[in-house]
């Protein structure tokens, strides 16, 4: 069944930094029967709460981007619960997906799935030659895992499930908390305070050695509506942009884009995590016709730009 411009869609996670972009992009194609369910009213790691979402909102698509999830920091210290919470979301909802005969469900899946080792660019082919990145596999397992259920449940009932693997994100309304945020709010973080203060370095983690793949969020989120409307296979999906950078070179990147002009110093005795990340993205382009159009330089500056009117109190949380 093909996804109509007056179907009821379910965006969990809507309410937060990839799905604001979502919910833009749905609603400038045409969607306006959008409902985004929030902790508060279904705790979506509870079988009964996801029954009564379905019962009460009735959807016919279904984007699963909620999460829980975090850098480096948030993965060493909460293994278990990312475990659980991850795997029990997706657990029940495509469950609920199948007894409702949605007509598409989505499944967000996450790049630390991959093995620690993949050789650079990760094909699809390869997320299941080895185990993910320590420090963030109990995510990345139980992601995966709802990999073998959507294709499961696609052969067994019917269901048209996919399953779509973004590379990092970032972007303006990024979570910028020290601890629990990602590398690159947490440098923009990092460099903006200290040059404010007038600090003469910065501490990064690790060696610098690693490299990482960014895609901008509002990219991402074009890519994830273009996969709700025309992608309808078995195979997991990459989305990226297919550029790789080190941390050391981005780190300097970020303090150049904010201004901060003293010494970067690293400390190798925090972890650098999976040694690489670059992402074959040949399938989204064939498939979707799906390539990022924001460069690394100028995605940063806007994200760097937002993250000081935040500061400045110019405006509000939720701006756009």
């Amino acid at each position: 069944m093909s996804i109509s411009i007056s179907d009821r869609i379910l965006v969990t996670g809507g309410a937060g930094f990839l799905g604001s972009f979502v919910l833009e992009k749905l609603k400038t194609r045409g969607y306006s029967d959008i409902f985004v369910p929030r902790r508060r009213d279904y705790d979506l790691t509870r079988e009964g709460d996801v029954q009564r979402l379905f019962a009460e909102h009735r959807p016919d698509v279904v984007l699963h981007l909620a999460a829980e999830v975090g850098g480096i920091g948030a993965n060493r210290d909460n293994p278990g619960r990312f475990f659980y919470a991850n795997a029990a979301m997706g657990l029940h909802l495509i469950e609920a997906a199948r007894v409702a005969k949605l007509k598409k469900f989505v499944q967000v899946g996450t790049i630390c799935a991959y093995p620690n080792l993949t050789p650079v660019p990760f094909r699809e082919s390869e997320i299941w030659n080895g185990y993910p990145e320590v420090t963030n596999a109990p995510y990345g397992v139980a992601k995966k895992a709802l990999l073998v259920m959507c294709q499961a449940y696609r052969e067994q009932y019917g269901l048209n499930a996919i399953y779509l693997l973004p590379v990092n994100l970032y972007g303006p309304r990024d979570n910028f908390d020290l601890h629990s945020s990602h590398v690159i709010p947490a440098l923009i973080r990092k460099c903006i305070e200290a040059r404010d203060r007038g600090d003469k370095t910065i501490t990064a983690w690790g060696t610098g050695s690693a490299s990482r793949e960014f895609l901008y969020a509002e990219d991402c989120a074009e890519g994830l509506v273009r996969a709700m409307e025309n992608y309808d296979s078995p195979e997991p999906m990459n989305l990226g942009s297919g550029r790789e950078i080190s941390i050391r070179e981005l780190t300097g990147l970020v303090a150049k884009l904010c201004a901060f002009k003293g010494e970067i110093v690293w400390d190798a005795t925090k972890p650098d995590g999976q040694p690489r990340r670059c992402l074959d993205v040949s399938r989204a382009r064939e498939a979707l016709g799906f390539v990022a159009n924001t460069p690394l330089e100028t995605g940063l500056a806007k994200t760097i730009a937002w993250y000081e009117l935040q500061r400045s109190g110019t405006a509000s949380s939720n701006s756009r």
